[in-house]
């Protein structure tokens, strides 16, 4: 065990060392989560490292009925998608400012590490966040909250200077 984890960290520092003004996928997967049977998981590292907080997507229709789980990545871009059911998944990455990555195949018990894929510009961003996301995020108070019932004031008036 001890001489596992010398023998990994010394394959990370020649990785560093070897990999210089690139991203060390190697050097970030030796940091994955534990995976069991009916899991999958891994890393999803940018061009600055790790991505924290991105979905990462897992989905088949191998299944009676179409299946899909979404769990998010840790602060070291680690994820885990626990107790999967036995089948081929297409598992993917997507996040705020980024394009969706390539959907690679996988099945429980398998290690997936993923690059996360920048936005080109904001158009491109903003087909997986469209306005309607955010909108449908707002909650506008109920109707009996207005008319002077409430904090919230029966006419607004706006005023300029």
């Amino acid at each position: 065990m001890f001489v596992t984890r010398v023998l990994a960290r010394l394959t990370i520092f020649a990785g560093l060392i070897a990999l210089p003004g690139t991203i060390p996928t190697a050097a970030y997967a030796q940091q994955a989560v534990a995976i069991g049977a009916t899991d999958i998981g891994g890393t999803v590292v940018g061009a600055a490292g790790p991505e924290a907080g991105v979905w990462v997507i897992a989905e088949t229709t191998e299944l009676p009925t179409k299946f899909a789980r979404i769990v998010v990545t840790d602060d070291h871009g680690r994820y885990l998608i626990p107790d999967l059911p036995a089948a081929n998944y297409s598992v993917w990455v997507r996040g705020y400012g980024l394009v969706d990555s390539a959907k690679l195949t996988a099945k429980p018990g398998q290690l997936l590490n993923h690059t996360a894929v920048p936005a080109p510009n904001e158009a491109a961003a903003a087909h997986y966040y469209p306005a309607i996301y955010w909108y449908a995020m707002i909650k506008i108070p109920p109707a009996g909250d207005f008319g002077g019932k409430s904090d919230i004031p029966e006419k607004l008036t706006q005023t300029t200077g």
